[in-house]
C-alpha cells in the first residue's frame, strides 16, 4: 500500500459509493521566515490536540558506512536538553494522560504528541528546544547505541520476517540507499561517532527541513503567535543536494537463499515498481488487494484455504518517495510443498498479465480502500499524520484528497498494462529461507 494511505485520515462527504465520495479537510498552511512549514487543522469537537513534528530525513539521506543515523536520532531526541531532560518530556505526557512516539522510514522521521489542549504552549516550547539544543552526552549515546543494537537483534537478526525483508531490499536495490535497512547495520551502529551525530543533527534537524502539524482544539491566532515565539528565531540550515545513484537495469532473475532455524520454509517474490503518487501506484495497490489482500484474495484461496499447502499468503505494494516494491510472501506448510507454492504464485502473477479480473474482484478491491479511509476517521492524530505525510512526500498536503478518485478510475485494462510493465521474469527477485 502506498505510504500515505498507511496514515490516511479524512472527512467523507456525500455518497457512500467510492465514485461519489468527496473529500475535504480544512487546513491553514504557511511558512516561517526560517523555512518551517506549518499546517493547522482546527477541530473544536474534542478537548485535545495532536502535535506532529516531522523531518525530511530518513535512511535515504545516509551514506554507506554510516547507516542507521536517522533511526538513532529517533532515540536520542528523547534524551533531553539543558532546559528539559528526557524525564521532563515523559512526565509532561504521562501526567496529562497523553501519548507520544516516533518513527523512522527510508524517507522521513516523525515525532508526535497527543495532549489536552491546555498544554499547547508547553509542548511547543519543548519541541522547539529539542530541535536546536539536543544534548550529546557520551554516556547516554553509548547507552542508546546498545539499545538500538538490541532492537536490531530483535527486529532483524532474531526475526524471520525481518531477516527476509533485509535480504529482499539488499537484493532488489544495488546502489540506491533503499538497499540498506532503516535501522542500519551492526558495524555502522558501532562506528557512528559523536561528531557524525552532531553533523547529522545540525544539517537535518533544521526548521527548513521540517513540517509542523497541529490538529485539534485550539485558537488559530494564538497558536500562530506561539509558533512564531518558539520557532521563529531558530536559524535555517543549508541542506545538501540529494543526488542519489540511479539503479542499474535488472536484466536477470536475482535469487537469494537463506538458512535459518525455522520450522517451515518461507519465500518472497518481488519486483521494483513505481514511486508514491505516480499513476501506476494506485493500480499496483488494487492489484495487491486482488492478488493477496486478505482471505478472499486469489493467493490466499489457492494456497491456504483450498490448497492447504501454505499457512500464510499475501502481497503488498510499497511505494516510497523513490521507486518502490511489489512483493508476494508465502509461508509454506512443509518443504515438500515449496516448489508447488512458487509455481502457483507465478501462475497467479502471470494470469494478471493476460486475463481481465472480474467485476466483483475489482469492486471489492476498491471498497477495501474506501474502508481504509473510513476506518481512520476517528482521531485528530490520524488527521495530523495524514497532513504531515503528504506534505513531506509531495510538498502538498492536499494530495490525499484526490486518492479515492484515482483508485475509482483504475480499470481492468490498467491492471493488465501495469502487470505487464513491472512483473517481468527477468526483473523478479526471489528470496527464500529454509531450515538450517
Amino acid at each position: 500500500m502506498i505510504q500515505r494511505l498507511i496514515f490516511i485520515a479524512i472527512f467523507l462527504i456525500g455518497s457512500s459509493a467510492l465514485g461519489g465520495v468527496k473529500l475535504d479537510l480544512k487546513v491553514e498552511k504557511y511558512k516561517l521566515k526560517n523555512g518551517l512549514t506549518v499546517l493547522l487543522h482546527q477541530d473544536l469537537t474534542v478537548p485535545v490536540v495532536s502535535f506532529h513534528q516531522w523531518y525530511r530525513v530518513g535512511s535515504r539521506n545516509e551514506k554507506k558506512g554510516r547507516t542507521g543515523l536517522a533511526h538513532f536520532f529517533e532515540h536520542l531526541m528523547f534524551k533531553g536538553t539543558t532546559k528539559y531532560s528526557g524525564a521532563d518530556f515523559e512526565r509532561l505526557v504521562k501526567l496529562n494522560g497523553g501519548s507520544n512516539n516516533a518513527f523512522t522510514s527510508f524517507d522521513y522521521t516523525g515525532y508526535y504528541v497527543n495532549l489536552p489542549s491546555g498544554q499547547i504552549e508547553k509542548i511547543l516550547d519543548m519541541e522547539s528546544d529539542r530541535m536546536q539544543n539536543l544534548l550529546f552526552n557520551p554516556k547516554t549515546i553509548q547507552s542508546e547505541r546498545e539499545v538500538v543494537k538490541e532492537e536490531r537483534r530483535y527486529r532483524v537478526e532474531n526475526s524471520v520476517q525481518g531477516y527476509m525483508r533485509e535480504a529482499l531490499f539488499s537484493t532488489l536495490y544495488k546502489v540506491h540507499p533503499y538497499t540498506w535497512p532503516v535501522i542500519g547495520s551492526m558495524a555502522d551502529l558501532n562506528a557512528a561517532t559523536i561528531a557524525d551525530l552532531k553533523e547529522f543533527y545540525r544539517i537535518y534537524y533544521a526548521p527548513n527541513n521540517s513540517v509542523l502539524v497541529l490538529a485539534g482544539n485550539f485558537d488559530i491566532p494564538n497558536v500562530k503567535m506561539l509558533i512564531e515565539k518558539y520557532y521563529g528565531s531558530i536559524p535555517a540550515q543549508k541542506l545538501p543536494e540529494v543526488n542519489l545513484p540511479k539503479e542499474p537495469d535488472q536484466l536477470a532473475v536475482r535469487t537469494k537463499k537463506l538458512k535459518k532455524d525455522v520450522q517451515n520454509p518461507s519465500f518472497y517474490v518481488a519486483y521494483k515498481t513505481s514511486a508514491a503518487g505516480e499513476a501506476d501506484s494506485y493500480v499496483l495497490d488494487i492489484i495487491s488487494s486482488i492478488l493477496g489482500g486478505g482471505e478472499t484474495s486469489r493467493l490466499y484461496q489457492r494456497l491456504v484455504y483450498k490448497g492447504q499447502i501454505a499457512t500464510q499468503a499475501f502481497s503488498y505494494s510499497y511505494t516510497p518517495k523513490d521507486p518502490g516494491v511489489f512483493a508476494v510472501f508465502s509461508s509454506v506448510k512443509s518443504k515438500k510443498y515449496l516448489r508447488r507454492n512458487k509455481q502457483i504464485v507465478f501462475e497467479e502473477i502471470n494470469k494478471l498479465k493476460k486475463k481481465k479480473v472480474t467485476d466483483k474482484e475489482l469492486e471489492r478491491a476498491k471498497n477495501q480502500f474506501m474502508k481504509s479511509y473510513v476506518d481512520t476517521l476517528q482521531t485528530v492524530s490520524s488527521k495530523a499524520q495524514t497532513i504531515a505525510l503528504n506534505e513531506i512526500l509531495f510538498g502538498d498536503y492536499t494530495e490525499f484528497l484526490r486518492d479515492l478518485d484515482k483508485y475509482n478510475k483504475v480499470s481492468k485494462e490498467d491492471i493488465i498494462r501495469v502487470a505487464n510493465k513491472y512483473f517481468k521474469k527477468e526483473r523478479s527477485v526471489y528470496v527464500e529461507v529454509t531450515k538450517k
